[in-house]
């Protein structure tokens, strides 16, 4: 069982907090609403656990993505099959490597032993997400797990592939860029030293470039492990005050706000909570539940907000299309004319999809449109640094061998 605190609104119209035992969200927006009340939000109640060696043994050796959507994917298709879902895991464990073979194993004990296959994977919270729970159940609930698990595999691989093209466009100037700082340090602290002892020997007037990178380099020299030792702890004390819930505000705040990022932003954010919401409702989960879900599987703190408004409106039985619409800063006004389609001719689901893959094609398009873009503007940017530097360091020497 799980500790989750909530808000609702009881059969008398008041707003009340609580907390409560349950197996998940999912069961317990059911027992809240069979005993009349309506779910605002609901959030697990996290023990903080020391780190230990296990832990962090867990955690290196975890189980991937990728694997995963095979999982999913493999499975539907023995079910749909006629195999037996044990048999089915049987199969797949004795593919499975590492640690994911464990987690079939114990998938297989605990179903012998009579329990759900969704109560099942609910054991391994770091394996399975509460969206891939959640649709399990559903499809479990509606008699229709190979569908359910065929739509876990279409959603979590149209998440991966998103991620790993935006990955991509950004892989070729991170390194690029990584290396030309460190083969700048080091001809700082080798190269320019040299230069420098020439020029001063010889009494030369140095023009001001020449003298900044001279000023850089000196810096370098004689504070380098001190810089290093503070970038590090900087980086270090940056990392911890992101995971605050102020800090990472502030970063979502400032994703949203550059230029050309944003817009990449704002469309990957409206695919996945297309995407995800179009899953679910198309899996059988109830809409309160498939938002409260949506709301956890998206990062930005900011779409979040927009997640519990739609949630507290459905309460009052009023249209989702309204809060889209009404927060086209975040959410394209594509996204509420579509959602308002769904609502109209009772397709949601359906139209949500067909946001989902309008989106996704957009990303795609514009991480590609970007790679290529990067590439032209990185040589122009190595060329002018390596000018820079050339005219500064050159220059006073040609200066000389012009006066001799």
């Amino acid at each position: 069982m799980t500790l989750f605190h909530y808000k609702i609104i009881d059969k008398e119209g008041k707003t009340t907090e609580g907390t409560q035992d349950a197996k998940d969200k999912f069961a317990l927006y059911h027992t809240i609403k069979e005993s009349g009340g309506t779910v605002i939000f609901a959030e697990e109640v996290k023990n903080k656990t020391p780190l230990s060696l296990s832990s962090l043994f867990s955690f290196l050796g975890g189980v991937k993505t990728h694997d995963k959507i095979i999982f999913a994917r493999n499975l539907s298709k023995m079910i749909d099959a006629g195999l037996p879902i044990t048999r089915g895991l049987s199969i797949l464990e004795r593919q499975a490597k590492g640690k994911f073979k464990k987690v079939l194993m114990g998938l297989n004990k605990s179903l012998s032993e009579g329990a759900t296959f969704s109560d099942s994977m609910k054991n391994y919270p770091d394996v399975f997400s509460v969206l891939f729970v959640s649709m399990t159940r559903a499809g479990e609930e509606s008699g229709n797990l190979s569908m359910a698990l065929q739509n876990v595999s279409m959603q979590m691989e149209k998440s991966y592939q998103l991620t790993k093209k935006i990955k991509g466009a950004l892989m070729y100037p991170a390194v690029i860029f990584s290396l030309m700082i460190i083969i700048g340090v080091l001809m700082m602290i080798y190269m320019v030293p040299t230069l420098t002892a020439t020029f001063i020997g010889l009494g030369i007037k140095l023009p001001l470039a020449t003298r900044i990178i001279i000023a850089i380099s000196d810096f370098l020299k004689s504070y380098f492990l001190l810089l290093a030792v503070g970038l590090l702890a900087f980086g270090f004390l940056s990392t911890i005050f992101m995971r605050t819930k102020k800090g990472k505000r502030m970063l979502d705040w400032v994703i949203l706000h550059i230029p050309v990022v944003n817009e990449i932003v704002k469309q990957i954010n409206s695919a996945r909570t297309a995407r995800t919401l179009s899953s679910l409702i198309s899996s059988g989960v109830d809409i309160v539940v498939a938002i409260g879900i949506t709301k956890d599987v998206i990062q930005n703190s900011y779409y979040k907000e927009v997640l519990e408004k739609i949630q507290n409106i459905i309460q009052k039985g009023e249209q989702i299309s309204v809060v889209f619409s009404s927060n086209d800063k975040l959410y394209p006004l594509f996204v509420g004319e579509m959602v308002a389609v769904g609502e109209e001719t009772g397709k949601i689901g359906e139209m949500l999809l067909s946001v989902a893959v309008y989106y996704e094609d957009e990303v795609d398009q514009k991480t590609k449109d970007m790679s290529s873009i990067i590439e032209p503007v990185l040589m122009i940017f190595i060329g002018v640094a390596v000018g820079f530097f050339a005219i500064s360091m050159l220059g006073p020497t040609y200066s000389l061998a012009d006066a001799i």
